[in-house]
């Protein structure tokens, strides 16, 4: 694997750490700030929705440029938003902030993904994906704890600094290590990425996306109640079982980006298949302690088996013009967040008590193994080639032409 994978990964790692951070700091902000701890949290909305927005945007007006630059020019835009969320003023200043942070998001993971893809020989195409989203695995068990704890003791704006020279950090790395690709990658142009968007096939691969991971976010949003009032554990541990999914998401992105080199579908099908198992297995597993803290790493193991699968499906999709339909699957993520979080929330006003999030997830979790079941489907009625792989073919990016 070449070493550019590092520097997508460094990347991942500072952009994984700011969007998850600020759950675990909403106090310190809304202490300094003046505000409540509900009306903090809507930061957490604010960068949401500079994912969402910012994902297709800035892959749209990027298409025509070398995507070397895109990637050092989208983490400037991350650190930028980043400097001025450490030096925001009041609560609005932050909220922009927070926004603007948010807008190279999913831009990031997209070009992220189809670089990656072109450095490596087609059969490693998951694994290189894979390697680019450990970055971001990972910040959930090192990045996340550790720029919490800088935060409540040399306060949060030392959270945002850090972040920054780690986002500095990474745009010296993609600089070093990423070849300058104006010669081998093709000006794809934003007409011919639209086109690519308008395919069904792509549409019920970013719907897989929308239900698989709606699906996690449905229990997870809601696991703190579940680990404390079911399972019993005090508030004190609920940091390190939340590293612990952390390491269950680490396994299973890796897992899963090296399955789904050898079958594709057949990695996101037992993926989906897994992650239902387990949420509707939860009620059980957070009887006891022991059991629930195996809940959680098996809920990111079975999550992030399909991470890497779902990326390169949406990416295969739109072969033509990848880089747009990459982008709009981290939008799609983004979605899953914020609608699972909802459905999960009815469950539990709905009074089916702590662990019915969990169970709608799996409701979910099925509802995307309907969807995967559709494009398969549609697949097969539109006569692609009988490999469980679909490889795309009319890109004319050969395996080894960013090594030189």
């Amino acid at each position: 694997m070449p070493l550019a994978l590092l520097a997508l990964a460094v990347g991942a790692f500072g952009i994984g750490t700011t969007e998850f951070v600020i759950m675990g700091l909403l106090p310190e902000v809304a202490d300094d700030l003046h505000v409540s701890i509900p009306t903090a949290g809507h930061l957490v909305s604010a960068y949401a929705l500079g994912v969402v927005i910012g994902a297709p945007l800035l892959a749209a007006l990027t298409s025509r440029m070398s995507r070397r630059t895109v990637l050092i020019g989208l983490m400037a835009l991350f650190v930028a938003g980043n400097v001025l969320s450490a030096f925001a003023p009041g609560y609005d200043s932050l909220m922009a902030a927070r926004f603007l942070s948010g807008l190279p998001h999913g831009a990031f993971f997209g070009m992220g993904a189809v670089v990656a893809t072109t450095m490596v020989a087609p059969e490693r195409k998951a694994r290189s994906v894979s390697l680019m989203f450990l970055g971001l695995t990972v910040a959930n068990v090192v990045g996340v704890p550790a720029a919490t704890l800088m935060g409540q003791h040399l306060g949060w704006r030392a959270t945002f600094l850090g972040v920054s020279a780690i986002g500095l950090v990474a745009i010296a790395s993609l600089a070093l290590l990423i070849p300058h690709d104006h010669a081998h990658a093709p000006v794809v142009g934003l007409r011919r990425e639209l086109a690519a968007l308008k395919s069904l096939p792509v549409w019920l691969a970013l719907g897989t996306t929308v239900a698989g991971f709606g699906a996690l976010f449905s229990a997870y949003s809601y696991i703190t109640p579940m680990l404390t009032d079911a399972a019993g554990f005090a508030d004190g541990s609920v940091t390190l079982l939340l590293a612990l999914f952390g390491v269950g998401a680490t396994v299973g992105n890796l897992v899963g980006g090296r399955l789904a080199d050898h079958s594709l579908r057949g990695t996101l099908f037992g993926g989906l298949t897994s992650l239902a198992a387990v949420l509707a297995l939860f009620p059980l597993l957070m009887s006891t302690e022991w059991t629930a803290a195996l809940a959680v790493v098996l809920l990111g193991v079975a999550a992030f088996v399909t991470g890497s699968p779902l990326q390169l499906m949406v990416m295969e999709k739109a072969s033509a013009g990848p880089s747009l339909a990459s982008s709009a699957n981290q939008a799609a993520f983004n979605l899953a967040n914020a609608g699972g979080a909802w459905i999960g929330g009815l469950a539990l006003a709905a009074g089916f008590g702590a662990t019915s999030p969990a169970v709608a997830g799996a409701v979910l979790a099925v509802l995307g193994l309907g969807v995967a079941a559709t494009a398969a489907t549609v697949d097969r009625r539109r006569a692609i080639p009988g490999r469980e792989r679909v490889v795309a073919t009319h890109v004319p990016e050969q395996a080894g032409a960013l090594h030189s």
